[in-house]
């Protein structure tokens, strides 16, 4: 086990045990002391979950062997339901014999944890048992397992359970507590046993998950967490025997939200769901760094290192963790466009680790125009992800003095000029930005921050706002998921059912008089009528045609007369209007008629 020195300089000086390490040792330098607080063995029970921020999830199985083709034929969707009927329905018998071709030789333990640790995540989440049933760990409970139906007959959980703890960060695993789609009984699984026996779920669960349960959380030391993942209608006592087993047998660990009834000790999110608003209490979204979890041969559809760090910041912005995933491929290695792209977005954590570790939500609830926000005591880290072309950053609705403004980053350490400007502050900022992903900015204030989490519309960028911050009225606001392909879950909070005089009316702080262009996002059939408006001011009215998927559509210029808080509404008037589905609302500022409104 590597000591860990702290300097008061914040530099670290790791004595490395191989050449492998080398490289992390310079990068744990930078990070000072929030990695020793946050090593796995010394945290306190869901401390790298609260206080990490940002984890591992790594799908992996013998789906993976077939990356989503079957008998020549290409399956899109993700790839760990391959057997399902919905994607290639394999037979169980014969899904069951391709454990004896499973043969992984490239999978390296010590190198999947570095692409971890590379990357900025605190601990890892794997799938010691999916739908499919087969346990990828040397089970004594059931042969269908890695060590006992393959080649390779090695014990992968344990080598991964042993890299993290070398190298510091946490292990949890992930099971299928309700499906089993090969052992007789499971949910989705087999009705008869092998004697063609009625087989029911309490056989499933007393002859195999239990057990398994109990497995994975005494073979392989101090685990973080345990993922089970959907109950569908497991009856509750089931549920509550295995929540109590993992909490005996591992005190410090916690249950994932997914366990079902409410016995989870946090929330998790929805596939791929990044919110938009706070949310409370302790919560996961859990997303995949293209669209399917396993790997899938023909899926080059890969998150860049950009939106990566948008979607952690959002996450934690929210005030949340992410769980980004990984799918290697059937042989054992990750594909090298997501260890590029996991390693690019993990150099700029490494560069600033103090935005996204042990930091607490944005007062404002929500994104701005330019970025996002986190925060750590009186200090908040503004996240540019969207450089201003005029130099100014406008910081809405700051009700609290600011002492200093600095570039993390920049060559020079002076603080930026700031000033207060009707309750928003203006930042003065250089040219270009600093750091090519993401440009941060530390607010020091003279106390917690205080806003109004409004939103406001920027004077110099693009704002949209989304229909989710909208009420209601005469129309339905509420939630709507789909898929795109099978498994890749997409989801807006949507306005539609506008009824007569129905509308979706927003409260906006508008910062500068003036005149922007406004364009609706939304989703319909044919050609549609919108009128958008200011209550007491300015009503405007276009058609335009819609598009089964959401795109921005133009209505036409909208005049603010003075600054102030404005409501303004949107509203399906004509056309198909039981199709129309709004998403979200956009203000660009006219620069010419605003110089003229100022004038």
């Amino acid at each position: 086990m590597r000591n860990f020195v702290l300097l008061l300089v914040a530099v670290l000086t790791v004595a490395a045990q191989n050449a492998t390490v080398q490289g992390q040792q310079a990068m744990d330098q930078m990070w000072g002391e929030s990695v020793v607080k946050l090593r796995a063995e010394n945290a306190r029970r869901g401390q790298l979950f609260d206080e990490g921020n940002y984890a591992m999830f790594i799908h992996w199985g013998l789906y993976s062997m077939l990356g989503n083709q079957v008998d020549g034929k290409t399956y899109y969707g993700i790839g760990e339901w391959i057997m399902n009927p919905r994607m290639a329905g394999i037979p169980v018998d014969e899904y069951k014999q391709l454990a004896k071709r499973f043969n992984p030789v490239d999978f390296d333990a010590k190198k999947i944890v570095a692409i971890a640790k590379d990357a900025g995540m605190k601990y890892i989440v794997i799938t010691a048992k999916h739908h499919d049933g087969f346990a990828m760990y040397d089970s004594d409970v059931c042969d269908f397992n890695i060590a006992d139906a393959t080649p390779w007959q090695r014990d992968p959980m344990g080598e991964l359970a042993d890299a993290c703890r070398d190298a510091g960060l946490g292990i949890g695993f992930y099971y299928s507590h309700n499906q089993d789609w090969t052992f007789p009984g499971g949910g989705n699984g087999p009705k008869v046993d092998d004697q063609g026996q009625p087989a029911t779920f309490d056989d499933y669960f007393v002859k195999k998950c239990l057990p398994q349960v109990n497995e994975i959380t005494t073979k392989y030391g101090p685990i973080e967490l345990v993922w089970f993942d959907t109950p569908g209608k497991m009856p509750k006592k089931y549920v509550q025997q295995l929540v109590e087993l993992v909490h005996k047998n591992q005190p410090n660990a916690l249950v994932s939200g997914r366990a079902g009834h409410g016995l989870g000790d946090y929330q998790t999110l929805g596939d791929m769901e990044v919110p938009q608003e706070n949310v409370p209490g302790m919560w996961e979204s859990v997303d995949t760094t293209n669209d399917s979890w396993a790997y899938a041969w023909y899926d080059e559809n890969w998150k860049s290192p950009k939106e990566i760090l948008k979607r952690l910041v959002a996450c934690v912005g929210r005030g949340g963790t992410y769980m980004l995933n990984i799918g290697p491929k059937g042989d054992g290695s990750v594909p090298g466009r997501a260890v590029a792209s996991l390693k690019a977005a993990g150099d700029w954590i490494h560069r600033y680790p103090q935005v996204i570790y042990g930091t607490d939500a944005s007062p404002w609830q929500h994104a701005l125009p330019w970025g996002d926000v986190t925060r750590k005591d009186n200090t908040l880290f503004l996240c540019v992800f969207r450089w201003p072309d005029d130099g100014r950053l406008y910081v809405p609705n700051l009700m609290t003095s600011i002492q200093s403004a600095r570039l993390l980053g920049a060559e020079s350490s002076d603080s930026l000029p700031f000033r207060s400007e009707q309750d928003w502050a203006v930042i003065e900022l250089p040219p270009r930005p600093v750091d090519p992903l993401v440009s941060v900015i530390q607010l020091d204030l003279e106390s917690p921050p205080e806003v109004d989490p409004i939103w406001a519309i920027d004077p110099v960028q693009g704002t949209e706002v989304l229909a989710e911050f909208a009420e209601a009225d005469h129309a339905v606001k509420e939630k709507r998921r789909w898929m795109e392909k099978f498994g890749e879950w997409k989801g807006v909070v949507h306005v539609h059912d506008f009824d007569g005089d129905g509308r979706a009316i927003w409260k906006l702080d508008v910062h500068r008089a003036g005149t922007y262009q406004v364009d609706l996002v939304y989703s319909g059939t044919g050609r549609l009528v919108w009128q958008v408006g200011i209550d007491g001011g300015e009503r405007i009215q276009n058609q335009q045609n819609a598009s089964h998927n959401y795109q921005a559509f133009p209505i036409g210029w909208l005049s603010f007369p003075e600054p102030g808080t404005y409501s303004v509404f949107a509203r399906c008037i004509d056309g198909d209007v039981e199709s129309a589905s709004l998403k979200s609302i956009q203000f660009d500022p006219v620069e010419l008629m605003n110089d003229a409104n100022q004038e």
